[in-house]
């Protein structure tokens, strides 16, 4: 056999092949008696297995990992250049910067449908000012661990003036849990205020 007539020989089998598979989709897409396949099993198929995280999972992590790396930066960057009450300014003013710029931004950015994440968040919104409410609101915060870790010294070691030694020091982890954990307790507080003024509310427009 010519190799011209070799390769028209191949050329015909191909065309032949896929005209064959196009007729047999065409019978699978035309038949009328196929069984019934429900979502469910589709979606076995089609869908991908994700590792699908807690939204609420992800919220406290993103409030301790900001909240732990304000403390190695503030705390123990410029630790070595001011102290005292300085350093705790200089502490509060970047949790609450971070706060309004960084977590709350991350939390409107990742959340499935506005306002989804606002109970969250002491200030949801976002304004030109609410930059120094969370200031004040992080030296709250801010205050309440400070107060932690020196009822527990005093606990182990005693009182500050007579310890040799803290029996906890401050460093970013505990820092970070400490500090989302009184976080969420006054988020949760005001959360069950709006509540009950809501509840309220309710009942009085209810009742007139």
């Amino acid at each position: 056999m010519s190799k011209k007539n070799k390769k028209q020989s191949e050329k015909k089998a191909a065309v032949n092949y896929y005209d064959l598979k196009t007729d047999a989709v065409d019978r699978l897409v035309n038949a009328k008696n196929a069984p019934k396949v429900s979502d469910e099993e589709i979606s076995k198929y089609t869908r991908r297995h994700k590792l699908r995280i807690p939204s609420w999972l992800k919220i406290v992590f993103i409030k301790f990992w900001f909240s732990g790396a304000i403390c190695y930066f503030f705390l123990w960057g410029l630790g070595t250049y001011i102290t005292g009450l300085d350093l705790m300014a200089a502490l509060a003013i970047g949790l609450g910067v971070s706060c309004d710029l960084m977590v709350n931004h991350m939390l409107h950015h990742y959340e499935p449908e506005k306002g989804a994440y606002d109970k969250w968040m002491m200030i949801p919104f976002r304004k030109f000012w609410t930059i120094f409410l969370n200031v004040i609101y992080s030296t709250v915060i801010l205050f309440c661990v400070i107060q932690f870790y020196n009822v527990v010294n005093t606990l182990l070691v005693g009182s500050a003036e007579t310890a040799e030694t803290v029996a906890i020091g401050v460093e970013p982890i505990l820092f970070g849990l400490l500090y989302m954990g009184f976080d969420m307790l006054f988020i949760t507080i005001k959360n069950g205020l709006i509540k009950v003024f809501k509840d309220a509310d309710a009942k009085v427009s209810g009742g007139k």
